[in-house]
């Protein structure tokens, strides 16, 4: 077996770390079952927050005692990674359309779909009060994960946007990015160095029976790249230089389920270059996601992570099968540019995926003790 191993040129004092995650982690139960006493009625807000910072400080020391470097708050304030964050920007509403996922292993599943029914605004702080709980909660670098501004608009197309309110999709764009710059500006101000994007669309156009329906919808897969990046671009543009931007491109993560497959060949000259992202967490658990060789297209200033351990099961991977496949992705970029994480949330939905609490701890063991024989730190 053979590894790429050399010095880093740089030890990584900034994120993405050479063991990295994306971000949500299984709930306890007790969480989940005060997150259902809430929704009852039985306990009020104050109270489930509480049960939430609990929770939290709980999560922060599984990452600690872990040795990772990166903290995030396991996503516990939310039931899914991307509504309880878009459902407060102003002019947005949720719904639950009847159309099914067409693919994957989570076929016959809805997700919803966010309506544009107002003007798009930043009408109050969304993270940044949970920023400033994790971030005395832990010495170590707290990321942020929010949705990708482009949640806005994939999976319901003009259609979900009201035309009397934006007749012109330029001004939704140029809304929606400004609402982002607000929060982020915000984060900025509470401390935050570390922001990551989730983003299952831009995946989503690698497949071509999702390309197939975003046609149905309306939609152009082959200029929806060019759009989303110009999209992202806007809502980052008055980041400062401090912090780091990463962006992770998902298929699909609801109880296991997934929902696209392909490669990123359609996407991958738009995302590594006119994308104006640091760093990119990339699915390779498996064959879904196809080969290394659109990393061709990284430029010498972005990192990417490697996510080839899998959330989705319980099996624990084989070392060897990950130094190896560390070993095949340097060959299209340079082992300096490379980190490693599981592929994606370990619980992109309250629910969570079905995998034991063990298998998560062994999992990220495992992405840790491979980080540091590769890269000697972790």
């Amino acid at each position: 077996m053979t590894t790429h191993k050399q010095e880093p040129r740089q030890n990584r004092l900034s994120p993405p770390f050479r063991a990295d995650h994306v971000g949500s982690f299984l709930r306890p139960a007790y969480l989940v079952a005060a997150r259902e006493r809430h929704k009852a009625g039985e306990i009020g807000a104050d109270d489930l927050r509480e049960i939430e910072d609990r929770a939290i400080l709980e999560i922060v020391d599984f990452q600690e005692n872990l040795g990772l470097r990166s903290i995030t708050d396991g996503e516990f304030r939310r039931g899914a990674f991307h509504t309880d964050f878009l459902r407060h920007l102003g002019g947005v509403t949720i719904t639950h359309p009847a159309r099914k996922s067409g693919g994957g292993s989570s076929q016959g599943f809805s997700p919803p779909v966010m309506r544009i029914t107002g003007k798009v605004e930043h009408v109050q702080d969304i993270e940044v009060a949970n920023f400033a709980f994790l971030a005395k909660a832990t010495s170590r670098t707290p990321k942020v994960t929010i949705p990708s501004p482009t949640m806005l608009h994939f999976r319901g197309g003009r259609e979900a946007i009201d035309a009397a309110i934006y007749p012109d999709l330029d001004q939704f764009y140029a809304d929606v990015a400004a609402a982002y710059r607000v929060e982020l500006a915000h984060l900025t101000a509470a401390g935050a160095r570390y922001v990551q994007f989730d983003d299952t669309n831009l995946a989503y156009l690698c497949d071509p029976a999702q390309r197939a329906q975003a046609r149905e919808r309306g939609l152009d897969p082959d200029r929806l790249p060019h759009d989303y990046a110009r999209f992202i671009n806007m809502a980052i543009a008055d980041r400062p230089a401090t912090m780091v931007t990463a962006i992770h491109l998902c298929r699909g993560n609801f109880r296991s389920n997934w929902a696209a497959e392909g490669g990123y060949e359609p996407v991958a000259e738009i995302l590594f270059n006119a994308l104006e992202i640091d760093a990119y967490f990339l699915e390779y658990d498996d064959a879904r996601s196809g080969g290394f060789a659109p990393l061709r297209f990284v430029p010498p200033n972005k990192t990417v992570v490697l996510g080839l351990v899998t959330t989705k099961l319980d099996q624990l991977e084989a070392r060897d099968e990950i130094l190896r496949r560390i070993d095949e992705a340097s060959r299209y970029l340079p082992l300096d540019q490379l980190c490693l994480s599981p592929q994606c949330g370990f619980s992109s939905t309250v629910q969570g995926n079905a995998i034991a609490a063990e298998s998560q701890a062994a999992k990220l063991r495992l992405v840790v003790d491979i980080a540091r024989e590769v890269w000697g730190t972790s």
